[in-house]
């Protein structure tokens, strides 16, 4: 029987390409705050956690010391590798591996950071719990993930169509969970940076393969949403729509 971690990474393991390529994930504001951020690390130790297609990756190959790239999917470790090579980062490592229990000493990383990841992840509070062991004293956790409004009514129009167009997916979690998720785990929330994201529909549902039949539904159920959830989203005639993003800056309290 196939386990949620089996859908990941069947899901990404053969889109792992399509990642690398995908404007949603190779360009943002999230990332241009990162290369600012990291500018004066340059002796950091970085996981990238869930590095996918290895785009936070190959930013910070540029500032720090030392980049792990870390992720559920062999073949996206393999697109990373293969990549840093192509672009001369020699200071890139992979490693395969769950984002419940990652295989790395106690405080081994000065940075952590997590972009469009956790909300395929089995059990988020064991990870960023995890993450915290993993963190030296004073280290920084940074998240950058699609968040869900806290208003039940567009919480569950976007989960419902979130794992109708993707198996693997969990949760999008609310601003009020992921601050909840880290100060439980020991983190102080340093920073709060709030973006809107625009995703085509045609691509969206392309990189991850939806069948047609949940293509149809997806469309339905966006047809039919109530008009302050159409405004919300701010649907499009062609399926596409605007979603919340947030950049969380955390440290590790001693």
């Amino acid at each position: 029987m196939a386990t949620h971690h089996d859908n990941v990474k069947k899901q990404f393991g053969e889109q792992a390409d399509a990642y690398l390529t995908s404007k949603v994930h190779a360009q943002g504001p999230d990332l241009e705050y990162l290369e600012t951020f990291l500018s004066s690390y340059s002796d950091a130790q970085l996981l990238d956690m869930g590095c996918g297609a290895g785009h936070v990756s190959f930013i910070a190959a540029k500032y720090v010391k030392q980049v792990t790239a870390y992720d559920l999917s062999d073949e996206m470790l393999s697109v990373v590798a293969l990549t840093a090579e192509s672009r001369g980062f020699s200071n890139i490592s992979v490693k395969q591996g769950y984002a419940e229990c990652p295989p790395f000493a106690d405080n081994q990383f000065d940075i952590v950071v997590s972009r469009y990841s956790a909300h395929h992840w089995h059990d988020v509070g064991k990870s960023i719990r995890e993450l915290h062991r993993i963190i030296k004293p004073n280290g920084k956790l940074i998240i950058m993930d699609v968040v869900s409004p806290g208003h039940p009514v567009l919480d569950i129009w976007l989960q419902t169509i979130e794992a109708m167009r993707d198996t693997s997916h969990v949760r999008d979690y609310t601003p009020g969970e992921w601050l909840t998720f880290l100060t439980e785990a020991g983190f102080s929330i340093d920073n709060i940076k709030r973006h809107r994201l625009t995703l085509s529909f045609d691509t969206w549902v392309k990189r991850m393969r939806t069948p047609e039949p949940l293509i149809d539904a997806i469309r339905l159920y966006q047809e039919t949403a109530a008009n302050d959830t159409k405004a919300y989203f701010e649907l499009q005639t062609d399926g596409s729509f605007t979603t919340d993003m947030m950049i969380i800056e955390t440290t590790k309290l001693i």
